[in-house]
């Protein structure tokens, strides 16, 4: 199981992730390319010394995307991850969901069950969750613009993704509504269950549960005519990982 320590061993590891996957012509390429940009902006951030504490930030990071790593590399290796992971990389075998489907998907994972516990286990095992809020929340604003920019790469390869906010405007799936914001919000309350738990395990589970549910909630919609438009957009996405991968990472 390939761990970090630093965060160049993450973009180290990422690195391989993304060649291996765009090798075999997966979408789980996708998530790594926009989770290594983010990282790398978080490195500079820690070396501007954008933070409230720098060094507790790239303990943070590592132990944050050691989750990531450890549920790939478990599923790689013909094992169960996580229930929130295991849908996110079971979709990827399936060649109708959007490119945003599948990076939604990771984000879901990662911030909605993966970065509670890493806070919580950043500040162990006495400190006061309520001294890393501030960079908590510069995290994830560093997530929701690699997002937004990673968004206007995709219309790049999917000449029809602008359809997308078109058609789900006033929808109220998943797939048109999903906020980092709210995602934000949902995963430092559940950062404050999983640190006060007397039984971290029960909670842990039944998380996983409920974003494993929304992993699902990520691949369907109500909506008969937004299913349509996804169909027709994905129609005209380009296949070929290479491409994409080096459209997403430009």
């Amino acid at each position: 199981m390939k761990q970090a320590t630093t965060i160049d061993e993450v973009i180290s590891i990422l690195e391989r992730i993304i060649i291996t996957e765009v090798a075999d012509n997966s979408n789980l390429a996708f998530f790594p390319i926009l989770y290594k940009k983010v990282t790398e902006r978080i490195k500079e951030g820690i070396a501007q010394k954008e933070f409230d504490d720098n060094p507790r930030m790239e303990r943070l990071d590592v132990i944050f995307a050691n989750r990531y790593l450890e549920a790939y590399f478990t599923y790689k290796e013909g094992q169960k991850p996580s229930l929130s992971w295991e849908n996110a990389f079971l979709a990827a075998k399936d060649q109708k969901f959007l490119i945003l489907q599948h990076l939604l998907l990771g984000v879901n994972a990662h911030i909605n069950l993966d970065l509670g516990i890493a806070v919580s286990e950043t500040i162990r095992p006495q400190g006061n969750l309520q001294n890393i809020h501030t960079d908590f929340n510069k995290i994830n604003a560093i997530l929701a613009s690699m997002v937004d920019g990673v968004q206007q790469r995709i219309g790049r390869v999917s000449p029809f993704f602008h359809l997308l906010d078109k058609v789900a405007d006033g929808k109220e799936d998943l797939i048109a509504t999903f906020s980092i914001n709210i995602a934000r919000d949902e995963a430092w309350i559940f950062a404050n269950k999983y640190h006060n738990a007397l039984d971290t395990e029960a909670v842990f589970t039944k998380r996983d549960r409920s974003i494993g549910n929304i992993a699902l909630q990520l691949t369907t919609t109500k909506s008969r005519i937004l299913r349509w438009v996804i169909r027709f957009i994905r129609w005209f996405e380009s296949k070929n990982i290479s491409k994409v991968a080096k459209i997403l990472s430009s």
